[in-house]
């Protein structure tokens, strides 16, 4: 599949950077933690044995293998904006002996795909990061057959999501104040509004389009709680740039903070998303 220019500047600046090289060293985590999501991206997205898939802002491939697995003798291509992420997931094809995965680095909205050529497209977390999501959403569904599934999970609001937003709300008095979070703007929260992923799927084209909420309990070790909270999100973006006294007056509070959601060695929260589904 030969790319095009990449409009997404800042995302593909932050992901070849400090936000990928850090998802890069929290795999195993990261899998562990969103592991529920994969299965369910995945039964909603299969097309049957022998199809081809497409999987936007792969990451480090977990969703990519475990779909390729399930259609045998189809094929799995993961698609992400991050180099550093996407040498991590052909890596992992390799070692795993999955064959009929392929992992390529390009950005979705503006990538030159083959008409008709997935019969499924899916994605865990990866489409709330488009400068434009209607021009990238009907770049993506011309790349699927008529008739072709598209399936995704995306973050619900903040509010729904307190486990997420812990450590910002705990680090926020050493911190400068955060500007007003646009929710037109691309990130992590950018779905959250049901009404205006379904505005967005109409405007690009897809049809039979249906917004679920997924309320999905997920867990992490104790033991791996501190590192997921300081090196990932907005907290550990910060930490990379605060002197060391503030960063660590930061991570003094954070076990605290975190405290109500431990029990016998692990965290567990509720993960608040919406099930997206369409057809091309």
């Amino acid at each position: 599949m030969p790319k095009s220019a990449q409009p997404n500047t800042q995302q593909a600046a932050l992901w070849n950077d400090a936000s990928g090289k850090a998802w890069v060293e929290m795999q195993p985590i990261l899998d562990e933690i969103l592991a529920p999501f994969e299965r369910l991206v995945v039964n909603a997205g299969y097309p049957g044995e022998g199809g081809n898939v497409l999987d936007i802002g792969c990451g480090a491939g977990a969703t990519t293998l475990a779909m390729a697995r399930r259609v045998g003798d189809g094929h799995c291509v993961g698609l992400d904006i991050s180099q550093p992420l996407v040498a991590l997931a052909t890596e992992r094809a390799r070692v795993e002996g999955v064959a009929n995965a392929s992992f390529e680095g390009g950005d979705a909205q503006a990538y030159a795909f083959e008409s008709g050529r997935f019969d499924a497209v899916v994605s865990r977390f990866g489409v709330m990061f488009f400068d434009d999501p209607v021009a990238a959403f009907a770049n993506v569904r011309q790349a699927a057959r008529r008739g072709g599934k598209l399936a995704f999970a995306a973050w619900r609001s903040p509010a729904e999501n307190d486990f997420m937003t812990t450590a910002a709300r705990a680090a926020a008095p050493f911190l400068p104040p955060a500007p007003v979070p646009d929710p037109d703007a691309p990130g992590q929260f950018a779905f959250a509004d049901g009404a205006k992923v379904k505005r967005i799927l109409e405007a690009s084209g897809w049809s039979s389009i249906e917004v679920e909420r997924a309320d999905v309990p997920c867990r992490i070790a104790e033991g791996d709680l501190m590192t997921y909270v300081t090196r990932l999100g907005p907290v550990g973006a910060a930490l990379r740039e605060v002197d060391r006294a503030t960063a660590e007056k930061i991570t003094a509070v954070l076990p605290t903070a975190f405290a109500p959601f431990v029990k016998h060695g692990e965290a567990h929260f509720n993960a608040a998303c919406w099930l997206v589904t369409a057809l091309a």
